[in-house]
Parts: C-alpha cells; sequence; structure tokens
C-alpha cells in the first residue's frame, strides 16, 4: 500500500478547487493547499489572520518574515492581493463570502460532525482560532486529515468522541488513504490509494463506508 504524503494530500485537494473560488486553508495540512493551485486555475486564497491574494509559500531567499498564514507559515501575496486587520478577515468570513474553507481536523463522524479544536488534554491547549466561525460561515467545508492516528486509532468516526467544532458541516473527506463523500446516503468513498482494497480501508474506519461504483485509485506526483 502506498500512502500519501501530507504535501501529496495538500495536492489532491487542491486540484478539486473551481476556477473563480475564494477558499480559506485552515490551519495545518490545509495551509500546504496554497503550493498546489493547478496553473491557469484563479483561485482567490484567504486566510484568517487577514490575507486576500494569497500565494505560495516562498522561494529560498525571497522570505518575508512579516507575511505569514494563519499556521504562522512564511507565505506569498499574488499580484493584486491585499493583507487587513483579522478583524475584517472575519466579517469575510461570518458574511458569506468564502466557496469553501479546507480545515484541518481531528476527527470527523459519519454524519459530517467535525471536531477540530481541542483533545481535551491539558498538555495540548485548545485552538479555536476562527474554526467555528469558518465552519458555519463558509459555503462548504472540506477536510483534510490522516486517515488515522499515530497509534492507529481512526479518524473518521461513528460519532466524535472530541467536543464538536461544528455538527453536519463537513462534505468531503481527503485523507492519505482515500477520498470520501459525506453524503446523506453516508459516506462514499470515490478513490484510495494504490495496493489497498476496500476492506482494508474499512478495518482503518469505525464509520460504516460504502464503495462507489465509480471508483478510482488515488494516485499523486511526488510533492
Amino acid at each position: 500500500m502506498k500512502q500519501l504524503s501530507r504535501r501529496q494530500i495538500a495536492w489532491r485537494a487542491a486540484q478539486d478547487i473551481r476556477d473563480g473560488a475564494y477558499v480559506n486553508l485552515g490551519i495545518g495540512l490545509p495551509t500546504l493547499v496554497s503550493d498546489f493551485i493547478p496553473k491557469g486555475r484563479e483561485v482567490v486564497l484567504h486566510s484568517e489572520n487577514g490575507i486576500l491574494g494569497m500565494g505560495p509559500a516562498p522561494e529560498k531567499g525571497e522570505e518575508d518574515p512579516d507575511l505569514i498564514n494563519a499556521g504562522k507559515g512564511l507565505t506569498t501575496l499574488l499580484p493584486g492581493g491585499a493583507f487587513f486587520h483579522h478583524n475584517d478577515a472575519f466579517l469575510m468570513i461570518r458574511g458569506g463570502h468564502l466557496d469553501l474553507a479546507l480545515l484541518g481536523a481531528y476527527e470527523v463522524s459519519e454524519e459530517g460532525d467535525l471536531a477540530n479544536w481541542t483533545v481535551e488534554d491539558p498538555n495540548t491547549p485548545p485552538g479555536v482560532g476562527g474554526a467555528m466561525d469558518l465552519a458555519v460561515g463558509a459555503r462548504e467545508i472540506r477536510v483534510i486529515l490522516e486517515h488515522n492516528t499515530k497509534e492507529g486509532a481512526p479518524r473518521i468516526r461513528k460519532r466524535c468522541h472530541y467536543p464538536l467544532t461544528a455538527a453536519g458541516v463537513v462534505k468531503r473527506i481527503y485523507t492519505n488513504l482515500a477520498v470520501i463523500d459525506v453524503t446523506r446516503d453516508g459516506l462514499i468513498t470515490r478513490e484510495m490509494v494504490p495496493g489497498l482494497d476496500f476492506a482494508g480501508l474499512q478495518e482503518r474506519t469505525e464509520a460504516r463506508l460504502t464503495l462507489a461504483n465509480d471508483w478510482r485509485v488515488l494516485e499523486a506526483p511526488a510533492a
């Protein structure tokens, strides 16, 4: 089985962003998506700390320490882009001006519930950030996460064990193993990595999955 790397997961998520979309990239793995927007596709990236028109990570020697994304990683600004007070960034979120938010997650339930702000561990401070605003303010929510924890526990569950960020908001899930849609008929597996069969994917997933009739092999270029 050939699992995707974190950058390959970000690449896969980037391929589904439609031309002309206004998209927020959440903290963590989603920030990598800015490096993989397909050429020729106009996507306006938004960052909750106050950027519209965010570009990919800077080339070596071109870093600007004052220009960072929501995860405090160095970023760039595309021509026509702007930076501003984070209050204005949140007005964009709460005003319903974002077509899509790509968020990280600790867990997602089979109903599309999202848990991504705390693991209730006193050694790991909670990080609400803009997650709750994005979960209800963006027109669509997709999540990017590792399919299982380092200990092998499932992250896609029948119900979330961690406190919810928002209920029933997630529409698509990208992991290092698969692409899964959240639908009224349950979780539909659209793609799986080479060498993994459906039984193996289900074994790594607590929630019940259904395999799409037109499922495809999930292959990604080196990233």
